[in-house]
């Protein structure tokens, strides 16, 4: 059965919503993903490698849809504009985006549908309202984190309303030369 693969890029106080923040780039990139040293670019990339799929909420995939299908920024763009893209949405995509298509229903009925399909992993990356609601309800097997060297106390947190108490078991924690961790569980169900 495939897995679902949550990554989010955080603070180290659990903050979501400013990546390009968390991890700082001596030349910043406006509008653009954030900047990576080679070990956490490593990292990732050896996450994405699992995946042929991916789920994103509403608001991430507009966002992405802009972006992505002319970034140069490697191995992610080729990534997520070949991979299919599955939006979890009420209504009809308004922008074109190879592989992407609309799914609608309770999120354990789409995880359901998606798992049982043939296939390598399903990455959820951002959408954090998305996110929030696949460990909730209890959705998700692998958290990998990218963790800036940075606190940041405004803005959404991703554990917020995660369901209660629980116990994960860690697979994998990477120093990084700038200061980032790179860490990764296995949500036991």
């Amino acid at each position: 059965m495939r897995k679902i693969v949550l990554y989010v890029l955080t603070s180290l106080d659990g903050a979501v919503d400013q990546p390009g923040h968390y991890f700082p780039s001596p030349a910043p990139r406006a509008g653009g993903p954030p900047a990576f040293d080679p070990v956490l670019a490593a990292c990732e990339a050896r996450m994405i490698a699992t995946q042929d799929a991916v789920l994103l909420g509403r608001r991430m995939f507009d966002e992405w849809a802009d972006y992505w299908p002319t970034s140069d920024e490697q191995p992610f763009a080729d990534f997520i504009n070949g991979v299919d893209k599955y939006v979890v949405t009420s209504t009809p995509l308004t922008a074109s985006w190879g592989g992407a298509r609309a799914v609608q229903g309770p999120v354990a009925a789409v995880v359901a549908d998606l798992r049982a399909g043939r296939g390598q992993d399903i990455g959820v990356h951002g959408s954090i309202e998305l996110a929030r609601s696949l460990l909730r309800e209890d959705l998700v097997d692998v958290l990998h984190l990218a963790v800036g060297p940075v606190v940041d106390p405004t803005g959404r947190r991703l554990f917020e309303d995660a369901g209660g108490h629980r116990h994960l078991e860690l697979i994998e924690a990477t120093p990084t030369p700038a200061g980032s961790v790179w860490l990764s569980y296995r949500i036991p169900h």
